[in-house]
């Protein structure tokens, strides 16, 4: 069977991240199945908190996140024996920088498993991701302040966040010179979908604005709700469930 892999999103969680209000299991669970009966789907959580008022937060860096991820990936297809089988990425947000670091980051390593992630990776949606800087950076530091004197920050990850930011660019460079080898290698290009958002977080605005969230060259769909509820689908019919879940069957098919 594929495997599609979930990865939440800045201050997200693996399970709330994809579960809407009224809901009490994620609708990747839920929903999901019944339109890709012929894929395995699993979840990746990590501490993407970047304001904590009890004053713990996770220092790690986008880099670290991305070696964590992508040995948690390579481990567990060696482990279950699908080191062959296809993987789809759907990223929420900071997540999608998480993967296109890791994707860049098995072209570094020199054992082979990591490296058939890459070279099995078939589709990636990304949802709400900051390709080019957003105001991510800025909606964390207010929530920080309202958090008041006890609050963290993560200075490696808001940093990263914001327009023009060394890091972005590195990470951008990183994923696209990937995608440039594998034509080069002779492997089938990945399927990319960038979905944004077309409501504002109440109190903050547009937190990815669609120039942000889109990459030249591939497809791109709105979802009308904030950055926030854009990954939160209540039943079949919801149009963003529709058009996430349509990308997925045509990849597959």
């Amino acid at each position: 069977l594929l495997r599609i892999i979930f990865i939440h999103g800045l201050a997200g969680h693996l399970e709330k991240t994809w579960t809407a209000g009224n809901a009490t299991v994620p609708w990747p669970q839920t929903l999901l199945p019944a339109k890709v009966s012929n894929a395995r789907i699993l979840t990746f959580g990590y501490d993407a908190v970047v304001t904590d008022w009890r004053g713990v937060v996770s220092k790690s860096r986008i880099g670290n996140h991305a070696l964590n991820l992508l040995n948690a990936v390579a481990t567990y297809r060696d482990n279950d024996d699908t080191n062959d089988r296809p993987v789809i990425f759907v990223y929420h947000s900071l997540g999608g920088l998480v993967c296109e670091d890791t994707l860049f980051l098995t072209r570094q390593r020199p054992e082979r498993h990591p490296q058939r992630v890459a070279d099995l990776t078939c589709g990636i949606v990304f949802l709400g991701t900051p390709h080019h800087g957003s105001g991510l950076a800025k909606w964390a530091e207010m929530l920080a302040k309202s958090l008041g004197l006890l609050k963290q920050t993560n200075p490696q990850i808001l940093g990263a966040l914001n327009d023009d930011s060394e890091v972005l660019a590195r990470i951008q460079d990183g994923f696209h010179a990937m995608i440039r080898s594998r034509s080069q290698n002779g492997l089938r290009p990945i399927e990319i979908t960038c979905f944004y958002e077309e409501l504002p977080l109440p109190g903050i605005g547009t937190v990815v604005p669609s120039h942000s969230a889109i990459l030249p060259g591939y497809n791109s769909i709105g979802i009308r709700q904030n950055h926030m509820e854009m990954t939160k689908f209540e039943h079949e019919g919801d149009p963003g469930f529709e058009a996430v879940a349509g990308e997925l069957r045509r990849w597959i098919k």
